[in-house]
């Protein structure tokens, strides 16, 4: 991993820091670069840096018992570890780079030294909170269930946040390996090629190197229903 400057204009949360606040900030913080792979923080290290995604993805981790777990996959502008930070604990799961990536790290102190001269920051960022908060207790929902369904929740879920719609269908620009759709749904890899395969030669989900593409997105929501 290397550093280089910030990159205030890619955070939205940033965005509304006027030249001061920028200022005061802008010393402090790094914009690190982070391989495919690469741990952006550890799950149990003290969460001492506020973390934005500049560009790339990275996925929350939780270790479990028998396979890890998935919690979330974030983008450009989201903060992650946001909640930890908030609360004054420990990372409660790790982030870890999906691809090469650019993560904009801010120190606490000066963060929240920032944020209490500035109300609409507060507001926003506890609306970040809150959404964060609401996806991992929906995606801990998610794991429920026969896998064919937490499979098909899971492409709609990527879909709806990072799916490009086409027509009656959608592609999912984002290349996820067996492993880890079996990771991000709490299942084996084994049923988790299995399933993949089925619904390529059924063409309800079709494969690419760049990522998947699904015809009609009422063939998944069917798989989902109760």
């Amino acid at each position: 991993m290397s550093p280089s400057l910030p990159h205030f204009d890619a955070v939205p949360l940033f965005q509304c820091l006027n030249p001061d606040e920028r200022k005061l900030l802008a010393p402090v913080c790094r914009a690190v670069v982070y391989e495919k792979g690469d741990e952006v923080f550890r799950e149990g290290d003290p969460a001492s840096d506020l973390c934005f995604v500049v560009i790339g993805r990275v996925k929350i981790v939780k270790a479990a018992p028998e396979r890890d777990v998935i919690l979330g996959l974030f983008g450009a502008g989201e903060p992650i570890g946001a909640v930890a930070l908030f609360e004054g604990q420990r990372f409660p799961a790790s982030a870890v780079a999906l691809e090469p990536s650019t993560i904009l790290r801010v120190p606490e102190r000066e963060f929240f030294a920032t944020v209490d001269g500035h109300p609409e920051m507060t507001r926003r960022l506890l609306q970040g909170l809150m959404l964060r908060q609401f996806e991992i207790t929906r995606r801990l929902a998610d794991l429920t269930g026969p896998v064919e369904k937490r499979i098909a929740r899971l492409l709609l879920m990527l879909a709806a946040r990072v799916g490009r719609r086409e027509g009656a269908g959608a592609t999912i620009p984002l290349a996820l390996s067996r492993q880890e759709i079996a990771d991000m749904t709490a299942t084996t890899v084994e049923t988790a090629i299995r399933v993949m395969s089925r619904w390529g030669k059924e063409h309800v989900v079709i494969t690419a190197a760049e990522g998947f593409a699904i015809p009609d997105l009422r063939a998944l929501e069917a798989l989902t229903a109760d």
